[in-house]
């Protein structure tokens, strides 16, 4: 159904949106549509700087595992 719109039937969409929700609330909306793209793509690269410094921070750490764990009972 969706594979034959074209070009002039989401123009006709486009101009119906416009007259039903009038100009300033297609703006408004479109705005927030782009503030929520901004913020998911800054959650992104945030997730891959976390993971990318998680992999840095395990590399780093060469400490064997006894040393780290204090034994719990030194008699």
């Amino acid at each position: 159904m969706l594979n034959n719109i074209g070009v002039p039937g989401l123009l006709l969409i486009a101009v119906v949106v416009l007259v039903l929700f009038g100009r300033g609330k297609v703006s408004n909306l479109m705005g927030e549509v782009g503030k929520g793209i901004t913020a998911f793509k800054k959650g992104m690269n945030d997730s891959e700087k976390e993971a990318e410094n998680e992999k840095v921070t395990q590399a780093r750490d060469v400490t064997p595992q006894q040393e780290k764990e204090p034994e719990k009972h030194k008699a």
